[in-house]
């Protein structure tokens, strides 16, 4: 009797969803070195590994059968403004950012719900947060999911059970305000993340932090925007340190665990035009910069300025790091360190890690320059220096006071922006999601006060020249030479590089496609009915290989989507959606 009822309490957790002790005693913990060396079944972060390459190895789906992919299971998120979520999965589990804080744990095969925690948030949040829905990425370590919360706080949910293991407050978001739009990327027990700081929320709020990823504890923090007197401070001019504003890190983190260095980008100042601050010959550090750091301290190994920007032209988003053979071809690459011998073995880092497109390679010990080329239309970077990676601003593009209006190219929607790129070992090319535009972009006012946040008007348009507005770029790593280019009418988001030599990336239309890595064709496409907000990944079942999506609204679709009016989703629906091929 005792016996039959325990059984039947064990049926109706499994039907509820509940954990099960056996379930419990199964969870194997997740290592640090699990992390660096992930399942090819698993998705364990951001962009699946700590060299940010967007890459799976699995190939069950590959380009002659990628046209039988079809939906096996969807699920509907919280309505909410801004959804841009993107899966983690262990052994067989799909853990989801949604929308408002909220996470589920679901079967990765079959959508079943195992759990879900919804955060209580204030209700004043959005006072202070400008989009406080937004909930890209998780990280795992242990038997903990964690993640940074809307009212800045970072926190950890037990994985099996969907209860709260602890949580630690990283700013009063009444008094420091500040976004936390990502979540942490997990080194060696830190969680380490940043975060897009307001202007109402000083330079205090612009920090970089480590926590312990077991206990919370806050290990270290460091801010963007050095205080006069500190190293950098001087680059600021006279502006007085309450006035240094707006230097976020918003994009999660790259790691290099035989060097020991974390590497993280920057965004633009608050105001954007710097007549209003110090000056147009002053530098203000450390805007628009890749930041690389020792993740034990925080301590700055060094740091590489990409450009002095004055439109919202941020530099804050994913760095690939690849061993790679250095040999720039000087027919697409303009700007090539004069020192570089070509063909010589580097560790770089390198990616289009900013609005403007440009690709910049970087030697990831010591910051060297090596090379940097164009893609889409700039006219911002007039020239860099190549023995001293310094960019020249192109004079024209320069605001000198208020009223001015001047025409840049890429629009402050970003050539590039967070949507990431991949990188493919089978092919040595990285694929980037561009957009062709360009604004006319006018300064506002003399004195910049915070509610103004950039003090600039952009008016977005198509690039002359362009009506497709989406583009994917195939460039190698080695030359930097365009492999391919794809082009369409709807703007594009961010890709998956896999195994079956293909490309998946979604748009703003609703579309998921599939490319070739070595050919950029289309092979396959899907309507999903709502812009793909999120990444596309894939993960591994029982050996059944699947790829999952998320749709729905966010401020980049938007954005791209009304520059398209004929190339439009049917709905804007907030769905996850899980892709495979047939189960014959």
């Amino acid at each position: 009797m005792q016996r039959s009822f325990a059984v039947a309490l064990l049926v109706l957790a499994v039907l509820q969803g509940a954990p099960t002790t056996a379930q419990e005693n199964s969870f194997v913990p997740v290592s640090a070195a699990m992390l660096r060396n992930p399942d090819p079944a698993d998705w364990l972060m951001w962009r699946r590994t700590f060299d940010s390459w967007g890459y799976s190895p699995l190939d069950e789906i590959h380009t002659r059968n990628v046209a039988l992919l079809e939906i096996v299971w969807s699920m509907p998120l919280d309505e909410a403004p801004s959804q841009e979520g993107i899966p983690l999965v262990y052994d067989g589990v799909l853990y989801f950012p949604g929308p408002l804080d909220t996470t589920y744990a679901l079967d990765a095969a079959t959508g079943d719900q195992i759990w879900q925690y919804r955060r209580k948030l204030p209700e004043d949040v959005g006072r202070y947060i400008p989009f406080p829905h937004t909930n890209r990425n998780l990280g795992i370590y242990g038997r903990l999911i964690i993640d940074n919360s809307s009212d800045d706080y970072v926190y950890a949910i037990d994985a099996v059970t969907g209860e709260l293991a602890w949580e630690t407050r990283v700013l009063d978001y009444r008094v420091n305000s500040s976004k936390q739009g990502s979540g942490p990327l997990i080194v060696d027990g830190r969680a380490i993340s940043g975060r897009h700081c307001a202007t109402q929320g000083g330079p205090d709020a612009c920090v970089i932090t480590a926590h312990d990823a077991l206990t919370g504890r806050e290990l270290w923090r460091i801010r963007t925007i050095p205080r006069p007197g500190e190293p950098g401070g001087d680059s600021w001019g006279d502006v007085p340190d309450d006035k240094r504003w707006q230097v976020g890190s918003w994009m999660v983190p790259s790691y290099d665990p035989e060097l020991d260095l974390v590497y993280i980008g920057t965004s633009v100042t608050a105001p954007a035009p710097k007549y209003m601050l110090g000056g147009n010959d002053k530098t203000y550090l450390y805007h628009n910069s890749t930041l690389a750091l020792d993740p034990a301290t925080g301590a700055m190994a060094w740091h590489y300025q990409h450009a002095v920007d004055h439109w919202d032209l941020d530099h804050a988003y994913e760095r690939i790091l690849l061993d790679a053979a250095v040999a720039p071809d000087p027919a697409e690459v303009p700007w090539i360190n004069p020192r570089l011998r070509s063909g010589e073995m580097r560790r770089v880092v390198t990616g289009i890690p900013g609005k403007t497109g440009v690709v910049y390679t970087l030697d990831r010990l010591t910051g060297e320059f090596l090379w940097a080329r164009p893609t889409v239309m700039q006219n911002v970077i007039a020239a860099i220096d190549g023995a001293t990676g310094r960019a020249e601003i192109a004079a024209e593009a320069l605001f000198t006071g208020p009223g001015e209006t001047v025409f840049v190219c890429p629009s402050s929607n970003g050539g590039k922006n967070w949507p990431a790129g991949a990188y493919s070992p089978r092919t040595g090319t990285m694929y980037f999601p561009m957009a062709n535009t360009c604004m006319n972009s006018s300064s506002i006012a003399d004195v910049a006060t915070p509610d103004m946040t950039y003090a600039i008007d952009n008016e977005t348009v198509i690039a002359p020249g362009k009506d497709m507005v989406g583009a994917i770029y195939g460039i190698s790593a080695t030359t930097g030479k365009t492999t391919w280019r794809y082009e369409q009418r709807a703007g594009v988001m961010g890709l998956l590089a896999t195994g079956g030599d293909l490309i998946f990336v979604g748009d703003v239309a609703g579309k998921l496609l599939a490319l070739g890595a070595t050919t950029g064709r289309p092979l396959w496409e899907i309507d999903l009915g709502s812009p793909v907000s999120g990444h596309p990944v894939t993960f591994a079942v029982d050996g059944r290989q699947y790829v999952a999506v998320s749709t729905g609204r966010a401020n980049l679709t938007g954005s791209l989507a009304r520059l398209t009016p004929d190339a439009q989703a049917r709905g804007s629906d907030n769905m996850l959606v899980v892709l495979a091929l047939p189960d014959l």
